[in-house]
């Protein structure tokens, strides 16, 4: 796109794109625009794309250098970032002076908000299309910031990230567009009187200004959808990117930044927040009156604070929760083993919805392969993910990079809670000999006693799980409605092949609120969502208060105001 293309013109290009999204949050079929594949961006693929040397390219240009944002109130430079694979990134970024940045923002907003639905739909798909171009350079800007390794880095971070941008986009021109048409003639019949007439207009007007609070280990994955959904509904968004993964977000916002500049709006309707070391703004921020939305990812304690005093804004939440898998039965044992291999192992077990918990009868399992005992399942587990990742090579591509210290030290922890059915390896990385590369721990735990309960209660986020036994399916469904009530799940899993056990698993995630995956033993996994089709998360227990993304996540950013005007007698006449 040149520099002046009108909203008129954009919204021609990219109407196709917006129309057939819309169709899809309400099918909930399989679409994305964005390919996943890394050969299809360069000179033979996506139009304008970089391709995979040119991304690499443009990625190592950024490092060692100050990253301009040309935004207002700078009033200095900031460096916080540390690649977990051991790379110098030594990028400096824009601090910003609030008071300066926050009032330029407010300013932006009154044309934005008179665009309309459709046009800031048009910018926000632009913006979409141009970080899609871009993905190879995401890719490793993801990567060396979150930990993942480079193919999870190059689709979670890029087409599955811009997936879940476009989704929210969608949501909110669909709410928008429903909440009222943009005029009215109201005439009320009086009788033998000359009729009440008024002509009414309705515009949907921001609630102020967005605050996305990063996280570090899905910075746009989990960015996009506020980002987006709070842009798409007039506000303008201050990005406060997590500390140690500040480059995709600061990408996103300088491309933002542009396109808006492009387009004849305010670039300051966009721009980053970085912080100093240990500066902890997001405090400062969160309760400034000019924020009126928050999209936070990250731990319960911070979300709960959140919650609790940023009472002038709406705010959405992404915390933590204790994901659970109930093992009652299967028919394919096999590939029952394969797919939580896979699930424990993909980035470490680095994810909201990667399973912690499985729960599994102490009396044994029904299978294909015959009655399983709880010892032979769990070690039949543990022999499963041995083998997935017996090749370096392969764990590598699965498991990325352990992303800080405190993961790295509840690994080590978790061997002194039960007995270990899988130790935890180091992997040597070749290519990154500085980063650190673990593999799962499995520990054995009795559901019965009540000391393990500490350790199967609480969230142990990275690459340990717990093999609970417990006394029957009936037992496990119980734990499981308590783990929920009690802790939340962003993902529950179940295997069995009884129509009755079924029943009241799903019975449970109903009342609980919770996401139910049943006997997944191919290649979808329950650690994985698919935007326009699955929930991300269920906003009914403490593990978020919103989901990703539903027209719930999208309303509250904006309301509707009507202006009435009688209608004039000459027009009357």
């Amino acid at each position: 796109m040149t520099a002046g293309l009108t909203t008129a013109q954009l919204t021609e290009k990219h109407q196709p794109t917006l129309d057939q999204a819309l169709a899809t949050i309400r099918s909930r079929g399989y679409w994305s625009p964005y390919p996943e594949h890394p050969k299809a961006y360069g000179a033979d693929g996506v139009p304008g794309s970089l391709g995979a040397e040119e991304g690499h390219a443009a990625f190592e240009a950024l490092r060692g250098k100050r990253f301009e944002l040309d935004q207002p109130g700078t009033d200095g430079w900031t460096a916080t970032e540390s690649s977990p694979y051991g790379l110098e990134l030594d990028i400096e970024y824009p601090h910003a002076d609030v008071d300066v940045l926050l009032a330029a923002q407010r300013a932006a907003m009154p044309a934005w908000r008179d665009a309309g639905p459709r046009a800031r739909a048009a910018v926000c798909l632009e913006i979409l299309a141009r970080i899609n171009a871009r993905t190879h350079e995401f890719a490793h800007a993801v990567m060396h910031t979150s930990g993942q390794a480079f193919m999870m880095a190059f689709q979670a971070g890029g087409p599955h990230a811009q997936d879940r941008g476009l989704e929210a986009v969608a949501y909110a021109y669909a709410a928008q567009t429903e909440a009222a048409p943009p005029e009215a003639e109201w005439v009320k019949p009086q009788g033998k009187r000359e009729p009440l007439e008024l002509r009414k207009a309705f515009t949907t007007v921001p609630r102020g200004i967005g605050l996305v609070i990063g996280c570090n280990t899905f910075p746009t994955w989990n960015g996009f959808p506020g980002l987006f959904a709070s842009l798409a509904t007039g506000n303008a968004v201050l990005v406060k990117p997590h500390p140690r993964a500040v480059l995709p977000l600061a990408l996103t916002v300088r491309i933002a930044r542009e396109v808006l500049r492009d387009a004849g709006f305010a670039p300051d309707l966009v721009a980053l927040a970085a912080e100093r070391q240990d500066e902890g703004i997001a405090k400062t921020l969160a309760v400034r009156p000019e924020i009126r939305v928050i999209d936070y990812t990250g731990s319960t304690a911070f979300g709960d604070w959140l919650e609790t005093n940023a009472r002038q804004a709406q705010v959405f939440t992404e915390k933590a929760g204790v994901n659970t898998v109930v093992v009652d039965s299967t028919d394919d044992y096999k590939g029952m083993l394969s797919n939580l291999a896979f699930s424990l192992s993909l980035y470490s077990g680095q994810m909201c919805t990667t399973p912690q918990n499985l729960l599994v009868p102490r009396e044994g399992i029904a299978t294909d392969a015959g009655h399983k005992s709880y010892d032979e399942v769990v070690a039949d587990l543990a022999g499963a993910v041995e083998k997935l990742l017996g090749d370096d090579a392969r764990a590598n591509a699965l498991l990325g990079a352990i992303v800080n210290d405190q993961v790295s030290a509840r690994i080590d922890a978790a061997a002194q809670l039960g007995e270990v059915a899988l130790a935890s390896r180091t992997v040597a990385n070749p290519d990154f000999p500085g980063a650190t590369v673990r593999t799962p721990v499995i520990v054995k735990l009795d559901g019965a006693k009540p000391d393990a309960e500490a350790a199967y209660l609480s969230e142990c986020f990275g690459p340990v799980a717990f093999a609970v036994a417990v006394d029957s399916t009936e037992a496990a469904v119980g734990l499981l409605r308590r783990t929920v009530r009690e802790k939340g799940a962003m993902t529950v899993g179940a295997y069995t092949t009884s129509p009755e056990a079924e029943r009241l698993i799903e019975e449970a995630c109903l009342e609980e609120c919770a996401q139910l995956s049943l006997n997944l033993t191919g290649g979808v996994y329950v650690n994985q969502t698919a935007a326009f089709s699955d929930y991300h998360g269920s906003g009914g227990n403490p593990a978020a208060n919103a989901v990703l993304c539903d027209s719930a996540f999208v309303a509250p950013r904006f309301r509707t105001v009507e202006v009435r005007r009688p209608v004039a007698p000459a027009a009357q006449a």
